[in-house]
Parts: C-alpha cells; sequence; structure tokens
C-alpha cells in the first residue's frame, strides 16, 4: 500500500527548507481543495492523505464523472481518502514533492521514520532542485534549431555584464514556485527609478538569501510546453508525455488533454516532429547522471521562441527552447496524463479555477479545430 498527499508549496518548502514551515494563504487553500489529486493516478488498494475527506471525495466523484462524461480516459482506480496514516500498513509513500515541510506533515500523520527521506536524501532533492541543474543540462540539448542560454551569478556586477549584453534579462531565484521568484530587466528602461529599484533590491536579497541569481536572455516567446517524465528506482529515466499547457502572468492556468499524436501536432506548426523526438531521447539520456540519486517524477519546461521576425508572427521562424526550467516533482502535466483520452477524436481541457473562495478542477470539451482553447 503506497500513501500519496498532494503539497502543492513544494517549491516554497524547497526554498525555507524548514521542518515547521508555514506555507502562504494560497498554498494551504490549493492543498485543501485539490487534496484528492493524487487518487488519479494512485493503484487500487493505495491511500491519499487529505485535509477534509468528505471533501476530497466530493470532488473526486465530480472530476471522475467529469472524465468520463466527456469520454476522456481517465486512469482511475479506487483508492482510500484518509486524514492520517496510523494504523496503516504501508510500503511506500509518494507526496507531490519531497521537502523538510512535507516529510514533517508526514511524520506528524503518523507515518513512520523508515518510509520517509533522511536529511541527506532531502538535501540532495534540494540541491537537484536549484536551477543552475537546468542550466547544467541545457548545453545537452541545444540541437539544431534550438535556442538558450543560462548563468548563474553571485554578484550584481555579473548580472549588468550580462544586461549589457543582452539588453533584456529574465532573473530567476534559485529556488521559487511557478510564477514567482522572476523578474525582469531591461537596459532601455533604467530610467525607470522606482522600478528599477525595486527590481534591484529583490535582486540583492535573492543573492543575499540564495547565495546566487539565474539570469537569462529574454526570448519571444510564442508557445509553453513540457515534457514529462520519471526515475526509476535503478535511476532510469523514463518519457511519460508530452505537456501543452498555458499560463497567465506566470502562472499555471490549464493543460490540454489529448492524445499524444493530437499534441504533436499541435507542436507540429512551429516545431519538427523529429526535434521534438530527439530532444526527448536526448534528455532521457543526459538526465541520468545528471539527476543520480533521485527518484520519482519530473517536468521540463519547454517554449516554442518566435526568431527574425518581420511584419507579423506568419512570417517567424521558430526555434525550440528545451529547457527553461527542470521541476523535480509530480506536475500539472502528469495530472493531465493520468486523464489522457487515447483517442485522437476526443480533446478536452483541465484547468484549475478559483470561483467561490476555493479551487476546482474543470474538465471542459474543446472543439475539434480548437483543440488549444486555454
Amino acid at each position: 500500500m503506497r500513501l500519496h498527499i498532494f503539497n502543492p508549496e513544494h517549491d516554497i518548502a524547497l526554498a525555507a527548507d524548514l521542518a515547521n514551515f508555514t506555507s502562504p494563504h494560497a498554498g494551504r487553500q490549493l492543498r485543501h481543495d485539490l487534496g484528492f489529486l493524487p487518487a488519479l493516478w494512485a493503484e487500487e488498494g493505495d491511500v491519499v492523505v487529505v485535509d477534509d475527506v468528505e471533501l476530497a471525495q466530493q470532488s473526486l466523484r465530480k472530476t471522475v464523472t467529469a472524465a468520463l462524461k466527456k469520454k476522456v480516459a481517465a486512469r482511475f482506480n479506487e483508492v482510500k481518502l484518509v486524514s492520517g496514516a496510523s494504523g496503516l500498513t504501508l510500503d511506500s509513500v509518494s507526496p507531490w514533492g519531497w521537502d523538510r515541510a512535507v516529510r514533517a506533515r508526514l511524520q506528524r500523520c503518523g507515518v513512520g521514520d523508515s518510509l520517509l527521506p533522511t536529511d541527506e536524501q532531502l538535501d540532495l532533492v534540494r540541491r537537484l532542485s536549484h536551477r543552475r541543474v537546468a542550466m547544467q543540462l541545457l548545453p545537452s540539448l541545444r540541437l539544431d534549431g534550438t535556442v538558450g542560454e543560462s548563468f548563474e551569478c553571485t554578484s550584481e556586477d555579473e548580472v549588468n555584464a550580462l544586461l549589457e549584453r543582452f539588453r533584456r534579462v529574465v532573473l530567476k531565484a534559485p529556488w521559487s514556485s511557478s510564477g514567482r521568484g522572476i523578474r525582469f530587466l531591461d537596459a532601455s528602461r533604467q530610467g525607470d527609478t522606482e522600478k528599477t529599484n525595486n527590481e534591484r533590491g529583490w535582486l540583492r536579497n535573492v543573492i543575499k538569501a540564495q547565495g546566487s541569481v539565474m539570469v537569462e536572455p529574454y526570448y519571444n516567446k510564442v508557445k509553453d510546453f513540457g515534457m514529462e517524465f520519471s526515475v526509476d528506482a535503478d535511476g532510469k529515466v523514463h518519457y511519460e508525455g508530452l505537456s501543452l499547457f498555458h499560463t497567465m502572468n506566470g502562472a499555471y492556468t490549464g493543460n490540454i488533454l489529448a492524445s499524444e499524436q493530437v499534441k504533436l501536432s499541435v507542436l507540429g506548426r512551429y516545431l519538427p516532429e523529429t526535434l521534438l523526438h530527439e530532444v526527448q531521447q536526448t534528455v532521457c539520456t543526459c538526465a541520468e547522471p545528471l539527476l543520480r540519486g533521485y527518484h520519482g517524477p519530473f517536468g521540463i519546461d519547454m517554449m516554442v521562441v518566435a526568431n527574425n521576425c518581420q511584419l507579423s508572427i506568419v512570417n517567424c521562424q521558430f526555434l525550440l527552447h528545451p529547457c527553461v526550467e527542470i521541476n523535480l516533482r509530480r506536475t500539472m502535466g502528469h495530472v493531465a496524463l493520468s486523464l489522457t483520452p487515447q483517442d485522437d477524436d476526443v480533446r478536452a481541457v483541465m484547468r484549475i479555477e478559483y470561483v467561490g473562495g476555493s479551487y476546482h478542477l474543470k474538465l471542459t470539451n474543446s472543439k475539434k479545430n480548437n483543440i488549444d482553447p486555454c
């Protein structure tokens, strides 16, 4: 019997690196409202720890019913939703992502230390979750038809040198959650004193707190997507599938639910399928030594970049940025894959919506000729 737990505050908890960590309100609300999510990929007989068992049961029933009504082939098995682990005979534990805070929470729930990672294992997860790991993988993925550079800076002077070189750069905190911990600098707008001072203050604070900051050239993004993977107990990397997702102001809003071939056809408007396959295979080979010691799910965020545009996007050359960042945990892309339809004619959209003071997982039909509505 495996115990699952949804801890969406994981990325912020990694940055804090504390056992007694209090998540921001949004993280606690997500955990409370969507704690049932692991039931979508759990095996029969597994258990999922949730904040509110009755609410989780209701939400799970609605999600599965919606998936079946929309003819989405959900890989769903009966699991037990519980508030604690006392008295359960467990073989393993699977959180959204490992950090000191979730380990402490599981200990309070009654999970024995023999099933939980040691301090050394948690240190490894945190080290591998640093954004420099994406920087280290990126050169291996710079195939023909790709773009992307990343730098780790330990001083403001180093950042200034890159800003002078690229004119527009993206600053990223080494550990931060999706949509957070990111700032932009534009050399042409340094006269905006208030904004510049705010960004500079943020930069200094990140370097002081986390030791460095990641700096990347600003790219003309056309489309977000990702590839989802897992690492087995022997350290072998396996490809799980594509994730076509949408963000707003850097925050996740939804995924397309469609077969792998349909998702490839969407990306085929911009990129050759052969390039996507080559990148996928290269990740499986090159990520193994880089992530040695970790096993579990992970995802790589990528993006389509417009290059050499003339009058309109129609005249653009499209390139692939193959490693925007690595998420060393389960992702919403993995959730979408657990609901993937096998029929190429079935398409849907999975969204997280905030309505009436709570978060909801929504599944809606997508018209065949408009499979990217999110």
